[in-house]
């Protein structure tokens, strides 16, 4: 019962790490701007995300644009699709394995291969945290590089993006309940099964012959006093 529940928390946590990574994936929000104009109404916001840029206006205006062309993209934003994509599809694919190698399902009951297939759902959930991982560490070092450049005029520098952060928050989560799913299957109960079995099975076993042994008291009974073996101890005297 145990082990069910540890390996319940680490599917929901998994569970979660998929979601912020699919929500991170087609937000916006990766690269912003803070407001920038001579005046209250005039103010601007710029927010750049894998799949499109948007401008938010103070009058309410808020208008968003797919990236046109794949081949146009810088290889940073390229590279962060990709990774991103492949975080998801790997968050995907250790949800399905997990829930068929979890002990609350009926999937491969009895077979040795369903724990396997719970550390294996469990592997899949810790490389999707660390390519969520990598792709928000990745954009965030690129965002402050360029932050800090001088060479870039101050109304286009960008500034790191909620989802970003969404980022982080679902690789921990990925990465946690992965950790947790491979952790759970080093407690499963079969190892204590099979010691059960094996000791069941020595105590059928029959018990061993042993002799009955012999009286060694001084008081013999009569007819037997003068008699050891069924030799008579008179005729050797």
């Amino acid at each position: 019962m145990g082990t069910m529940l540890i390996q319940l928390l680490g599917f929901f946590l998994g569970l979660l790490g998929l979601l912020g990574a699919m929500v991170a994936t087609v937000m916006p929000h990766w690269r912003r701007t803070m407001s920038v104009g001579s005046s209250a109404l005039t103010d601007t916001a710029y927010m750049k995300g894998l799949w499109m840029e948007c401008v938010w206006h103070s009058t309410g205006v808020y208008l968003c644009e797919l990236h046109r062309s794949l081949l146009d993209l810088p290889r940073d934003l390229q590279a962060a699709r990709a990774l991103m994509v492949l975080s998801c599809l790997a968050s995907v694919l250790a949800a399905a394995v997990s829930s068929a190698g979890m002990e609350c399902t009926s999937c491969a009951r009895g077979s040795p291969a369903k724990t396997a297939l719970a550390a294996g759902g469990g592997a899949c959930y810790a490389v999707a945290g660390l390519l969520c991982l990598a792709t928000a560490s990745w954009t965030t070092n690129d965002i402050v590089r360029e932050f800090s450049s001088h060479q870039l005029p101050g109304g286009v520098r960008y500034e790191i993006g909620q989802a970003v952060y969404v980022g982080f928050v679902s690789a921990a989560f990925s990465i946690a309940g992965g950790a947790v799913l491979c952790l759970s299957c080093g407690k499963s109960p079969k190892h204590s099964l099979c010691r059960q079995k094996t000791h069941d099975a020595l105590q059928l076993l029959p018990m061993k012959y042993q002799p009955p042994v012999a009286e060694t008291g001084t008081d013999l009974p009569p007819g037997l006093s003068d008699s050891i073996s069924g030799y008579k101890l008179n005729d050797y005297v």
